[in-house]
């Protein structure tokens, strides 16, 4: 078993260096090989066959199943070092608001449907996992002054489910988004000792995937794409899109640009002139006193 993995992992790196046609080839006479000494059972190596036709199809879209059960695992691993707001009235208050935005979007539904989660820590920082998955720091709800600049925070994330930026992401991690393909299509005919050697072997991966995502942060380009689809966001649900501004303003005072939220996202200057551009022949939207007071009651100890 443990040769059938180093095979597998050689094999993909071999991937990077030949064609797919010779891809599969070598690694299909290895797997045949492999069979006809004992080493694993011809209904393994069929398997791993297609598993790595399916590590040779990486540029393939990813499915919404996927992406959920990928987007899961990022929003786990980021919980582990910032930890939920306990708080059910905020929580509650998030998941309301964020799944009427939604409902605006351009992909008002996913697989698991959208989440939202308040994080207990001072940090301003927000994070879309891909599927859905939302979380948004304390200190970032600290910035926000009523419900249609919160709004604006949410929109943002949302547009990054929608146009699917944690996706594009985890596309550029070519070689872990196939080896953890080969590895699902090939324990489908192991034995749970085989299945567990092999999860070993390629979670290291899958960490990697999160730390990509988590680490790095979207594009530039991403955001100011965020930016522009929360704008959109906000007029067709009835917010006010000058919410978003608003609400950079503030971030303005308080974000240091050489650290976390700062360092990972365009200059709020930069992204408040392209959003002036968007917002600029806006009808105005009145205050809502009904907002402003669950904003309020919701807010309250934040």
């Amino acid at each position: 078993m443990k040769r059938l993995v180093i095979l597998l992992g050689a094999g993909a790196l071999l991937a990077f260096v030949v064609s797919c046609a010779q891809f599969k080839s070598v690694t299909g006479a290895a797997l045949d090989g492999a069979a006809g000494v004992g080493l694993i059972s011809k209904q393994t190596a069929d398997a791993g066959k297609s598993g790595v036709d399916l590590a040779c199809d990486a540029f393939d879209v990813i499915t919404p199943e996927q992406e959920y059960w990928i987007g899961r695992t990022v929003a786990a691993l980021l919980i582990k070092s910032s930890k939920p707001y306990d708080n059910a009235a905020v929580n509650d208050y998030l998941n309301t608001l964020g799944q009427s935005l939604a409902t605006a979007s351009t992909m008002p539904e996913t697989f698991g449907g959208y989440h939202f989660l308040a994080t207990d820590t001072e940090d301003i920082s927000a994070f879309a996992a891909p599927g859905g998955l939302i979380l948004v720091s304390r200190g970032l709800l600290k910035c926000c002054k009523n419900e249609d600049e919160l709004g604006a925070v949410l929109a943002h994330e949302i547009s990054h489910v929608q146009d699917r930026h944690g996706v594009r992401a985890i596309k550029k991690g070519r070689l872990t988004s196939g080896l953890v393909k080969t590895a699902s299509k090939t324990a489908q005919a192991m034995t749970s000792s085989d299945v567990a050697q092999l999860a070993g072997a390629f979670e290291d991966s899958v960490n990697d995937i999160a730390s990509t995502l988590v680490n790095s942060g979207y594009s530039k380009a991403n955001e100011y794409e965020a930016d522009a689809g929360a704008v959109a966001i906000m007029k067709a649900i009835g917010y006010n899109p000058a919410a978003l501004r608003d609400m950079l303003q503030e971030m303005e005072k308080r974000v240091k640009p050489e650290a976390g939220f700062g360092k990972t996202h365009p200059a709020a200057k930069d992204r408040i002139k392209k959003i002036e551009g968007l917002i600029k022949d806006a009808p105005p939207v009145s205050e809502s006193a009904e907002r402003q007071a669950r904003f309020q009651k919701a807010m309250t100890g934040v």
